[in-house]
């Protein structure tokens, strides 16, 4: 079928009430462009009274209904063809109407779906599209509202290959040769019998044909076809996050339609000795937990948005993202193939438990077959998609009926992809809620016997989760849930990794969800076990809503525990290694060092204010440490210094004097600190292995006049396509040196062949909104995200207080 962007000439509003609007009470629509996120133009508020989850949750930005309508023209040449509008998201509830008559709906916000739009069309005519959508406390993230992702217009013969009806697998792989099966579906929706040609060809990545195959088919009306052909491709190039060698498949129904689809050639084996081996070479996971919202753009699905992100998680160290806790993008999934990403796509936060009020526990058991069909339809051809998660901390999981439907969904996986493995997410302290606390007395009294206290036993929540998770009533609860699946993915439950291999010695284990602070431990465990394929944090990129569980925090003197999560204006969760702009933080160069991928040791200093106070952060929490050595006002003022290095020791130098020498290394969890006085200079780390340097690095502080520096990501993007430039300006001195003390507010304004989509900073509390024209720095630091909307030169123009003004060019082709 002809595939035509469906994203412009758009427009939105929020829901009116038709009978208001007989009065007089018009809400005006107003122009838009898809992608569009239509709550995170809303204003945010706090809630009244204290911190509640359902305004934590989606980081104090309210619901609503929302409305798009556009107006497009059909030819009259498009009579008798088949016609359909395919929505890769709306969240949520989406209900779509053609001229006024209902088309079609979805309630879940993560499936992509397609209305059968022709019957309702009006030839030679302009026609309109209305869709609904609405968000309302049905979420324990930020979810965004509206149509965020992409949309288009699919036109095609009644004889046709249908829609996601090219899937391409690769049974047998040698060096010599490998077997590509090509499955096709040809429909046919007229009243006769047809006859067709089927060319294939599959095309390496230089465009030269590697193979081919002629066949025919036929059709019955009404009644769909499979073709299947087996081509063998010589001297395959495999795929693999080192090497992602992609090959596209071109079929051709000769006359009628034709398609083209990317996939790569890889093996996938798995067994609890060797692990997960990817093309026969056993691969640790080394995964980053990451949300779908794209930061200052909201949930808003743009290609260059996702392909970003990817690659700044592979510069980091992984290797492999776990999509929560939803289907991913097809944005992202293409990315992850072309970049070399691994991907464990999820389907559900949720099953028939609800965790909100007005969630998609509601919806599950009428459409969970259509929306693992949908999650399976998009990933079937992508080499990076090597597992699917069925769900994630579902509570449902510690009980029989819990674990039936657990095998109902994982039969449903294998039976549309039995290429790739199944997993499911479970927290075992959730899966046994109901007797939490007959447990929780249990593990007291054995504490008392160890001669432990209540506090000492409590002091930290991941060790609580730790040990309910390991606890016989878990194990006996969640055996059968774990039965069903390839892989038994675990959320906070490390401490089941050596206990399962006795207990369960053909399990093999996932850490689908692990804390960040927890690293080091946790690598240690995946690389000595067969059996633990992986890692994967919470979370490797910052993400919208669920605010502050991974902030640092204080014990107030005389006053309460700090509260679970954050009161207005906090925006972000506050636990990713990655921030919302893109930007490491400490977290991720320590990881980084941990799975041996950094010899440089890593210098962060903790904010000389909070010295001496005591931690109180949560176990997501790191601490509040940054990479500055610019502390105006704390002259003289202790300070400590945190040194990340895989070496022996490292030795701390400040302005040439030095501090002496610590270990460091695996046995001091890569890590040390030094308390110093601050002096304004230079600090440099030095690693020593055996005596010998090995590495090292310096922190300056920023000294003399700010001035402000604005710098895109590429000079050059596409005009169409869903690309975008990223600019990020910067308080600096002369020498570049970023001044993180200086914040000040900055304007910017855009003129030319693009416009300003986003513009906000990594501030986790700020009351600031993201589509506005002036922004305040953060950490010295703030990022600016442009949009083109022709071919042509987009000019940024960037002023700040006491500093020049800067200007950015950008071509857009």
């Amino acid at each position: 079928m002809i595939r035509t962007s469906f994203n412009d000439g758009w427009q939105v509003r929020p829901k009116a009430n038709p009978f208001a609007e007989l009065s007089g009470h018009v809400v005006p629509f107003r122009p838009v462009t898809l992608p569009h996120d239509a709550m995170i133009e809303q204003q945010r508020a706090a809630p009244d009274g204290e911190v509640t989850m359902e305004g934590s949750a989606g980081a104090y930005f309210p619901g609503g209904v929302f409305e798009y309508r556009k107006t497009f023209a059909v030819p009259e040449e498009y009579r008798g063809r088949r016609i359909f509008v395919e929505f890769e998201g709306v969240y949520r509830d989406a209900t779509v109407f053609i001229n006024g008559d209902y088309a079609g709906q979805r309630p879940y916000g993560y499936s992509h779906f397609r209305v059968d739009a022709d019957r309702f069309l009006r030839f030679g005519e302009d026609n309109e599209i209305r869709v609904e959508a609405r968000a309302h406390r049905d979420s324990r993230w930020y979810t965004g509202a509206g149509i965020y992702r992409d949309t288009w217009l699919l036109v095609g013969e009644v004889v046709r290959i249908a829609p996601d009806g090219v899937r391409v697998t690769t049974p047998d792989v040698d060096d010599s040769r490998v077997v590509v099966e090509v499955a096709t579906d040809v429909a046919n929706d007229s009243i006769e019998v047809h006859t067709v040609d089927i060319v294939t060809e599959i095309r390496d990545g230089s465009g030269a044909v590697v193979a081919s195959d002629h066949s025919r088919v036929t059709v019955l009306p009404g009644e769909p076809a499979t073709a299947r052909q087996r081509l063998y491709v010589p001297s395959p190039a495999l795929w693999s996050p080192e090497s992602p060698d992609l090959y596209d498949c071109h079929v051709a129904l000769k006359g009628v339609d034709e398609e083209k689809v990317t996939f790569g050639i890889r093996t996938l084996q798995l067994d609890p000795e060797r692990g997960l081996r990817l093309n026969g070479e056993t691969v640790k996971l080394r995964g980053a937990c990451v949300h779908h919202d794209n930061g200052i753009l909201g949930a808003a699905t743009y290609a260059r948005a996702e392909e970003r992100r990817v690659e700044i998680l592979k510069n980091a160290g992984f290797n492999a993202i776990r999509i929560s806790h939803q289907p991913m993008s097809k944005a992202m999934l293409a990315a992850c193939d072309r970049i070399g990403m691994l991907v464990v796509d999820e389907s559900f936060d949720m099953w028939t438990s609800g965790k909100s009020e007005f969630d998609y526990s509601l919806n599950f058991p009428e459409w969970w077959e259509r929306d693992i069909e949908a999650m399976v339809a998009k990933d079937f051809n992508h080499p990076s998609v090597i597992m699917y998660s069925i769900g994630n901390e579902i509570p449902e999981t510690g009980s029989p009926f819990g674990a039936a439907w657990g095998r109902r969904l994982a039969e449903k996986v294998r039976c549309l992809d039995p290429t790739r493995y199944v997993t499911n997410a479970v927290n075992g302290m959730l899966a046994v809620m109901s007797e939490l606390g007959a447990l929780q007395q249990q593990s007291l009294e054995q504490a008392a016997e160890d001669g432990a206290g209540i506090n000492t036993l409590m002091a930290d929540a991941g060790d609580a989760m730790n040990a309910v998770s390991s606890s016989e009533l878990v194990t006996e609860r969640t055996a059968e849930s774990f039965a069903v699946l390839d892989v038994a993915g675990m959320n906070y439950a490390e401490a089941r990794y050596a206990l399962d291999r006795d207990l369960f010695p053909n399990r093999i284990i996932l850490g689908t969800e692990t804390f960040s602070t927890r690293i080091d431990g946790n690598w240690r465990l995946v690389k000595q076990y067969g059996h633990v394929i992986g890692d994967f944090t919470w979370t490797g990129w910052e993400y919208l809503g669920e605010v502050g569980i991974g902030r640092p925090q204080y014990v107030p003197e005389g006053g309460p525990q700090p509260a679970h999560n954050a009161p207005y204006p906090y925006l972000v969760a506050g636990c990713g290694d990655i921030d919302i702009t893109g930007h490491r933080r400490p977290a991720s160069y320590y990881r980084e060092i941990v799975f041996g991928l950094r010899s440089e040791p890593y210098i962060a200093v903790r904010r000389p204010e909070q010295h001496g106070k005591t931690w109180a952060g949560s176990p997501w929490a790191w601490s509040d440490s940054i990479s500055s050595w610019t502390w105006p006002g704390f002259e003289a003022e202790p300070v400590t210094v945190e040194v990340y290095s895989d070496a022996d020791e490292v030795e701390l130098i400040g302005n040439g004097n030095s501090f002496g020498r610590r270990p460091v290394g695996e046995e001091h969890r890569f890590r040390t600190e030094f308390e110093v006085v601050y002096v304004p200079g230079e600090l440099v780390a030095v690693a020593y292995r055996d005596g010998v340097e090995t590495g090292r690095t310096s922190l300056r502080w920023a000294n003399g006049p700010v001035r402000l520096t604005a710098e895109a990501d590429r000079e050059v993007i596409r005009a169409t396509g869903g690309d975008l430039a990223y600019v990020t300006l910067a308080l600096t001195d002369a020498d570049g040196t970023v001044h993180t003390a200086a914040d000040r507010p900055v304007s910017v304004e855009v003129s030319g062949a693009g416009e300003l989509i986003g513009f906000g900073s990594s501030d986790p509390s700020t009351q600031e909104r993201l589509d506005a024209t002036e922004r305040r720095t953060y950490e010295g630091r703030a990022q600016v995200v442009l949009r083109p909307t022709a071919a042509g030169k987009i000019r940024l123009t960037a002023t700040a207080p006491g500093c020049d003004p800067v200007d950015v060019v950008v071509t857009a082709e």
